[in-house]
């Protein structure tokens, strides 16, 4: 039964978690440790799959509140409020406590004109809109699969999830457990949504010109130093951080998908000299753009068969 102490929660609107997958990856997994600056009562368009390895402490999802433990598997859906909050002395630090999956259910559901076995997901992720917890054996499934697609690449990683989609989606009903309640409508700062809504605007129609960060600031009207305080806060990134990742995530994919040069690919992502370009790429990347298209092809079009490892963009 939902605990009226997560009521509190309806007073601290949750944040918006920005998520960006590697720019040759259709889902984002990644583990964490506990405490982790990203770990607090947040939302986010996408669903999100999420074991805790160890520890124990509360989780919070919507107006749900209840124990978990080591092995805790859940699945949270699109916008609702969510929060895993450890029991941890001062000072402690759990490493590498979560495992997070995160993809954008929408999307694949849409792939179900052409791949109509997708359809047998659409009763999950509506479950999901409440969040589920799994127990029993699908839970002992699910986190061996999460732990295993970690460590996969490629098209093998893209079965490896699909995989632990159909575990949860044909769980028994003694292994499910619907969290928030049915009327539990979610507590959001609207001016704050509208803001970040008309940053995201902003940012993605314009990813390609001369983005500045005054001129955002005024159309939400706030001060520079305010708005970059708020964006921070909010996504838990910065506006000209995030700007970067982005360009770089397309460049990625057009060093990948296309045969344009260097040079043209830096012009046509928004950098203004090649030589900016490859500095910000070589810290996002920790490799130069030839290289990344370089290796990239190797792992694609390897004659021997040989599977080699992707770079992937790190989200700090």
């Amino acid at each position: 039964m939902p605990d009226n102490r997560a009521a509190l929660f309806e007073h601290r609107p949750a944040d918006l978690e920005v998520i960006l997958p590697g720019p040759d990856q259709s889902f984002r997994w990644y583990e964490h440790d506990y405490p982790y600056d990203l770990a607090r009562w947040n939302h986010h368009p996408e669903y999100e799959i999420h074991l805790i390895r160890q520890g124990s402490g509360k989780l919070l999802a919507g107006d749900y509140i209840g124990p978990f433990t080591a092995g805790h598997v859940a699945l949270i859906g699109p916008g609702l409020p969510h929060d895993w909050m450890g029991d941890v002395a001062p000072g402690e630090l759990i490493a590498g406590r979560d495992v997070v999956l995160q993809f954008d259910g929408a999307a694949l559901l849409n792939l179900r004109g052409s791949l109509p076995e997708l359809s047998e997901l659409k009763t999950l992720f509506e479950l999901a809109q409440r969040g589920i917890e799994f127990a029993g054996a699908t839970a002992r499934d699910a986190a061996l699969l999460l732990e295993s697609i970690g460590e996969a690449q490629g098209l093998h990683r893209l079965i490896q999830f699909l995989d632990l989609l159909r575990t949860l989606a044909r769980a028994p009903k003694r292994d499910i457990r619907v969290l928030a309640s049915a009327y539990y409508s979610p507590s959001l700062d609207a001016r704050s949504s509208e803001r970040i809504n008309q940053a995201f605007d902003y940012l993605i129609n314009e990813l390609t010109s001369d983005l500045r960060l005054s001129v955002i600031a005024e159309r939400v009207g706030m001060s520079e130093a305010g708005f970059s305080r708020f964006f921070k806060r909010i996504t838990g990134h910065g506006f000209i951080d995030l700007m970067r990742k982005l360009r770089i995530q397309r460049a990625c994919r057009l060093l990948v998908q296309t045969q344009l040069s260097v040079a043209e690919i830096c012009f046509e992502v928004g950098y203004e000299n090649v030589s900016n370009f490859n500095r910000h790429f070589r810290h996002e990347m920790d490799q130069t753009p030839s290289d990344y298209r370089r290796t990239t092809a190797m792992t694609l079009f390897n004659r021997d068969g040989v599977h080699q490892s992707l770079p992937v963009a790190r989200v700090r």
